[in-house]
């Protein structure tokens, strides 16, 4: 019996894994996941799965062509009182919540994108130590002893030398039966990262592109936490001026100014000189603006940065123009025609949250 639920709980998995996979374009348009979000697991929204499965009835209840009527009578819909609001055809989509790790949905994510895994660099360099027990001594420091292998020692002694008896089961160990864990440390090798996001908040950037940009960093975060043990995320905002914020400020600010992309650009580069030595760290800067740069100086200022500072350190410097009214949208355009073929550089043009699926897909799609 429980194998035979094991089995079905297993192919109920299966179907709400499919579910969720066959909607991820939709769940990839929303930065926050409706239902409760926790450390490890997500509550998502699925429509309610129907399992085929037999009603059984009374067999007086009658079958098909039974019951009240005469032969020939016309069938017609039975009086239904009207409710509120207009009447429809549809049926309702009744909603239900499936909880999910965060690693199982960023490996669905993986598969419905195809992926790849990413490989790190410097996990030679970067180790943290662990502690492996590795067999039974005779000798160690009490803190290490084994009750159990102590006590079954004892107590064959006792039963070859004839002291035990059944009636009295005392057990003494002595210091010849005494059993200790032995250990030895460990260095394994670990992967360290750090997320870099910078967004223009200036006057016209609005909440529609700042929705893009939280959807699009959720699903980032999602899919980069599944590639790499320890994981940091900087948050920069700019106009004319940048400044480092928290995850809430980012996402929250709006500004009236003007914008100098170089500004934000040159804080990410005091950053990864400050704490993050590309030779311990991955590295991965996103930038999202609608393309509106003050001026053809300030953009060649900002290549001057990224090729001599920020790409020879980052392991992918991701570029994100959401299209806005009131953007200009040359910036992209010179990224590519300055570094369109880098292998470390992905830009990418969102012009509205269908548009998210994509563009996820230009920026992890490389593997770096």
């Amino acid at each position: 019996m429980s194998l035979k639920i094991k089995q079905d709980h297993n192919r109920f998995k299966q179907i709400v894994r499919g579910r969720i996979k066959n909607n991820m374009r939709k769940y990839l348009q929303k930065g926050e996941m409706i239902g409760k979000k926790g450390k490890d697991l997500i509550s998502i929204p699925l429509p309610t799965i129907d399992i085929p499965h037999f009603r059984f009835g009374h067999k007086q209840q009658g079958g098909v062509g039974q019951g009240e009527g005469e032969v020939g009578q016309v069938l017609a819909p039975g009086n239904v009182q009207p409710g509120p609001g207009q009447a429809g055809e549809g049926e309702g989509e009744h909603q239900l919540e499936v909880d999910i790790s965060l690693a199982e949905l960023a490996e669905i994510l993986g598969e419905e994108l195809a992926l790849p895994r990413i490989q790190p660099k410097g996990k030679e360099r970067i180790f943290t130590t662990r502690l492996k027990y590795t067999g039974i001594n005779t000798t160690g420091p009490e803190s290490l002893r084994h009750f159990r292998r102590t006590f079954k020692q004892a107590l064959k002694r006792q039963i070859a030398a004839g002291t035990y008896n059944p009636s009295s089961p005392v057990i003494i160990p002595t210091r010849a039966d005494k059993r200790y864990r032995t250990w030895k440390i460990e260095n394994l090798p670990q992967s360290n990262a750090v997320i870099i996001y910078m967004m223009d908040v200036s006057g016209s950037m609005g909440d529609e592109q700042k929705e893009i940009v939280r959807a699009e960093s959720f699903w980032i975060d999602t899919w980069l936490r599944t590639q790499y043990k320890g994981i940091e995320v900087r948050y920069i905002i700019h106009d004319a001026v940048a400044r480092e914020v928290d995850r809430e400020t980012f996402f929250h600010t709006r500004e009236s100014g003007g914008t100098m992309i170089s500004s934000a650009y040159k804080l990410c580069r005091d950053l990864i000189k400050a704490d993050y030595p590309p030779s311990s760290w991955n590295i991965y800067p996103f930038h999202f603006s609608d393309g509106d740069n003050w001026s053809a100086d300030d953009t060649r200022l900002c290549v001057e940065i990224l090729k001599g500072d920020v790409l020879p350190a980052a392991n992918l410097f991701c570029y994100g123009q959401v299209e806005s009214p009131y953007g200009s949208g040359q910036f992209i355009k010179d990224l590519r025609e300055t570094f369109g073929d880098a292998e470390n550089v992905a830009l990418s043009e969102i012009a509205d949250k269908d548009a998210i699926y994509q563009s996820i897909k230009d920026f992890l799609g490389r593997g770096k």
